[in-house]
C-alpha cells in the first residue's frame, strides 16, 4: 500500500517540479537550453519541504528523507492523500498543526 503511495508521491513531486513556474534555465555555449527546478537553499540534499496547514497556521518545515520511515509521518501522509489527493502542485501539504508535526519529528528523532 505505502510502496503504490511513494511511488504515486515521487511521480506527482516530479511531474509537479517539472511543470513548476520556478525553473532555472541555463544556457550552454551551444545553444542548449535546460530547464531545472529552482531549490531553494535551505533544503539541502537528502531534505525535502512540507507545510502543515490549518485554518489559522501555516508553517513550512525542511525534514530529512528518513521520517519517510516514521510511522506517525505515513499517517500524516495517508490524511494529505485523503485530503488532497495525488494532485497536490509545489510543496505538500500536510492536514495537522504546526506543532503536531513539529512532535511527531522531535519525538522520532529521540526513538
Amino acid at each position: 500500500m505505502f510502496r503504490t503511495f511513494f511511488r504515486k508521491l515521487r511521480k506527482g513531486l516530479w511531474v509537479s517540479a517539472s511543470r513548476g513556474p520556478a525553473l532555472n534555465r541555463v544556457v550552454f555555449d551551444g545553444g542548449l537550453e535546460v530547464a531545472t527546478p529552482a531549490v531553494p537553499d535551505d533544503v539541502k540534499e537528502g531534505y525535502f519541504t512540507v507545510v502543515a496547514v490549518t485554518r489559522k497556521e501555516t508553517q513550512r518545515y525542511v525534514i530529512e528523507l528518513d521520517n519517510l520511515t516514521n510511522p506517525a509521518f505515513l499517517s500524516l501522509l495517508e490524511l494529505a492523500r485523503e485530503e488532497y489527493g495525488f494532485q497536490q502542485k509545489g510543496v505538500l501539504c500536510l492536514p495537522c498543526r504546526p506543532q503536531e508535526l513539529q512532535d511527531i519529528l522531535q519525538h522520532w528523532k529521540l526513538a
